[in-house]
């Protein structure tokens, strides 16, 4: 301005009749090119030296001003302003996100799970430290999925010509529509919550912390120390959050998902329930992640296409399990008959009541296909199921151990309770059990358990010890044979999914040298489901020819992810995965619903003829539930697919009328029944 008053001022020759604002215009233009003196001093020859020295000091001064410290100043303060974005300093203004407190091995997997969804998606993650670690591994998780999907993709449109296959494989481009935002800041810090807009978040994810995060020893063993006496980090951050959501200011129908490992941490957290929890505002649900993944493991080992049909039912991709509150007079079974006979998109499971709702569950490739409904014509097609069907004989060997032990053996205990042969000395489950000597003696979870269990102690290096016992146990056994190899979850980070990839090598040779010896051994009678902490490590166990990987931190991760979304679907999971409880001292009896995989040859009398999966559906269930059998022997079934051996999983979605079932007596069926 100055600058531009002084040419102004001096009326120098050509800019006698110059404006204010055609001064300053040409100043600028000088100031930024030195060439453009013209435009003010039309000939330098005849100017006076003063004009000139004048002149010159404007554009040196002016340069330096304008130029350099303005420039400069606007570039610290973006510099500053995007800094201070990522600290946490600033409050954002955001709403309907969801909100992750602290860091672990599953975290990275809820993100990826949200890239599913419907509808864009936006999560803020709020820790102590690692932003820059974190940051990294949510962008190599995300990049990598998208890239899988798209190949996917590409594949699908592969047959058709160049213009065709561009059109298509972008109109249908899987996209990363999740945004991320992670700060680094203190979790149990209310303004720091209050600057993520935690108050109006949809859900609030608390996580516990890693222990394998570390390569020092000491560390190490004080982080276990920790854990297994209690979480009180996690009781601190419920507290905090629970103490905000539950206030007016905040937004209705908030979720917070806590994990937890131990009882101690459980016993806080249901306090903190019962006095911070306010219906249709601060949601709490406390997931028991050694219980869940126990049972989980336990129902692997026992059937193991269940893994292929928890990756799917869990995610938020294909078909998924689905819940809306409902009332109806009906009874249940009245109401799953109408339900089919209006329905070809969706499969009904089961009413289940919270203590204040009821909640219907089905299944289906997206939510809305519920409300698809349709004139369907009652099927002719007629299926026996066997009345005396029992389950088969379980044979299961566990190589390693984890920190869920316990919950495995419960699970096997549960399923134990409800399949055990009636009066028959025989079992229903034989397990072996081969760890070291140490962890043996440690862990007394294989003592007092109704069902046939054999222990051997032997070092991860003593490789004829396991490759001979576990080859015997093989051999003596008639029935199909399970190995689960568990990955030691309190290793060091260095140490990680080790054994299990050793443990893996050392089954590999039992399974060829098995083929060798006998060239009619059925490799199928052996499933090998193997747990890895690391996603890194599956493609190396995909080389050894094995498809059940079960990387249990997905899991978890899934159903939080689901839970966040459907608060009702908690209750649904835990059902699923605990089989029927007695409690006789009590008088107490609770029949859950699970997800079955049963043999053709063994649940049915004949294989069906070749029929639409719609029919399959409808003829199974009318089966299970017809009325010459008295009631209390009827079992409704609903079946969700089967599993050809050797070949993929089929899960019924989409138009099950354009669907077609043929069966053949080696295959089995995936349903959801009681028993």
């Amino acid at each position: 301005i100055l600058s531009s008053l002084i040419i102004s001022g001096l009326s120098l020759t050509g800019t006698e009749k110059m404006g204010f604002f055609e001064a300053a215009f040409c100043t600028i233009t000088m100031i930024l090119d030195a060439g453009c003196i013209q435009f003010v001093v039309s000939d330098i020859g005849t100017a006076g030296v003063a004009t000139v020295v004048l002149c010159l000091a404007i554009v040196i001064i002016g340069m330096i001003t304008f130029t350099g410290a303005v420039v400069g100043y606007m570039t610290n303060y973006i510099s500053a302003f995007i800094e201070n974005a990522n600290s946490g300093a600033k409050k954002l203004k955001i709403s309907g996100h969801s909100v992750i407190l602290n860091w672990n091995t599953r975290a990275s997997e809820i993100v990826n799970d949200l890239l599913y969804c419907d509808t864009p998606q936006k999560v803020v993650v709020l820790v102590n430290s690692r932003k820059q670690e974190i940051e990294k591994e949510i962008q190599e998780r995300l990049s990598a999925t998208v890239s899988k999907e798209n190949d996917i993709i590409a594949r699908k449109y592969a047959h058709m010509s160049f213009i065709k296959r561009k059109y298509f494989t972008h109109k249908n481009m899987f996209k990363k529509h999740v945004t991320v935002i992670v700060r680094e800041g203190d979790i149990f810090s209310s303004k720091q919550l209050k600057d993520i807009s935690i108050e109006h978040a949809k859900m609030i994810i608390i996580l516990g912390h890693d222990i394998n995060n570390t390569i020092c020893k000491f560390e190490h063993k004080e982080k276990i120390d920790r854990t297994l006496d209690g979480n009180s980090q996690t009781v601190k951050t419920l507290m905090q959050v629970a103490d905000i959501t539950s206030a007016e200011y905040s937004d209705d129908n908030q979720k917070i998902v806590v994990e937890i490992t131990d009882s101690w941490t459980a016993a806080l957290v249901d306090k903190i329930i019962k006095a911070k929890e306010v219906e249709q505002k601060c949601n709490i649900v406390p997931v028991n992640v050694d219980q869940v993944l126990g049972h989980i493991l336990s129902q692997f080992s026992l059937m193991p296409e269940l893994n292929r049909v928890y990756y799917e039912l869990f995610s938020n991709k294909g078909e998924s399990f689905y819940t809306r509150e409902f009332t109806t007079s009906d009874d249940e079974e009245l109401f799953i008959r109408k339900f089919l006979e209006t329905h070809e998109h969706a499969l009904p499971l089961t009413f289940m009541n919270d203590g204040k709702k009821n909640h219907f569950y089905y299944v289906s490739e997206n939510e809305s296909d519920m409300d698809i409904e349709s004139e369907v014509h009652t099927t002719t097609a007629k299926i026996k199921i066997k009345p005396d069907y029992w389950i088969e004989c379980k044979n299961v060997v566990i190589l390693g151990h984890n920190s869920r032990c316990n919950d495995i053996m419960n699970g096997f205990a549960g399923f134990n309770a409800e399949w055990k042969y009636k009066d028959s000395s025989d079992q229903i489950i034989n397990l072996l059990v081969i760890d070291d000597e140490k962890h043996l003696e440690k862990a007394n979870y294989y003592k007092g358990y109704p069902f046939n269990i054999k222990c051997k102690a032997a070092e991860i290096y003593e490789k004829e010890t396991i490759i001979n016992t576990v080859s015997d146990f093989i051999s003596s056994n008639e029935e199909d044979t399970s190995i689960l190899i568990l990955s030691d979850d309190m290793a060091l980070n260095e140490d990680i999914d080790a054994n299990a990839l050793a443990n893996l090598i050392y089954v590999r040779d039992i399974i060829n040298h098995m083929k060798e010896e006998n060239p009619d051994f059925n490799e199928e009678s052996v499933d090998v489901v193997v747990e890895i902490i690391d996603p890194k490590h599956h493609d190396i166990i995909n080389s050894y020819s094995i498809n059940n990987v079960v990387i249990s931190n997905r899991y978890i991760s899934k159903m939080i992810t689901q839970i966040g979304e459907k608060e009702a679907l908690f209750d649904f999971y835990c059902d699923i995965l605990t089989y029927d409880e007695e409690d006789s001292e009590n008088g107490i009896s609770y029949e859950s619903k699970e997800i079955y995989i049963k043999k053709v040859s063994r649940f049915l009398e004949e294989v069906p003829p070749k029929m639409t999966a719609k029919e399959f559906v409808d003829a199974l269930y009318y089966a299970s539930v017809d009325p010459s059998i008295p009631k209390d022997q009827q079992n409704p079934t609903i079946v969700l697919g089967y599993v050809k051996p050797g070949q993929e999983m089929v899960l019924f979605k989409g138009d099950l009328a354009q669907i077609e079932v043929e069966l053949d007596i080696k295959d089995k069926l995936v349903v959801f029944t009681n028993h």
